[in-house]
């Protein structure tokens, strides 16, 4: 007895790796924020510490969250699709806004990393071969 399984596009591999990358990026950058509490610099240019604090768990939700639905990329989820595009703009705003705001300090290297990871995610979600997987709900064998 065969059964033919639908082949997952390569591009959708990668989607789901590039999104496992993104989360891990996001929830490594809001650790890393919690880390800068003790500088009083940072915590100002956050305009307190509740900024600083609010923007460290955001970034951890966002990074928990995408990398969770990395599944359901790789299984053609289009919910998830749509999820993850709003979750990586929002991780794009955040790294653009720290990547220049910290723009002569050298660990903003991560932050242009991140933007880099999620703008590459973001593109390949919505390439007409990815669409055609999603809409069809992980059946496409393109």
């Amino acid at each position: 007895m065969s059964t033919t399984q639908a082949k997952r596009p390569v591009t959708i591999t990668i989607i789901g790796a590039l999104a496992f990358i993104a989360g891990a990026i996001d929830m490594i950058s809001g650790v890393l924020l919690f880390l800068l509490l003790p500088n009083e610099e940072v915590v100002a240019n956050f305009g307190g510490s509740g900024g600083l604090i609010a923007a460290a768990i955001a970034s951890i939700v966002v990074g928990l969250i995408t990398a969770v639905l990395g599944g359901g990329l790789l299984r053609g989820s289009n919910p998830a699709r749509l999820i993850v595009t709003v979750l990586q703009v929002l991780s794009i705003i955040g790294s653009l806004f720290m990547a220049v705001a910290y723009i002569g300090d050298p660990s903003v290297v991560g932050e242009w990393l991140g933007l880099a990871v999620s703008v590459v995610l973001v593109i390949l979600l919505w390439t007409p071969k990815a669409s055609r997987f999603f809409v069809s709900g992980g059946t496409s064998v393109d």
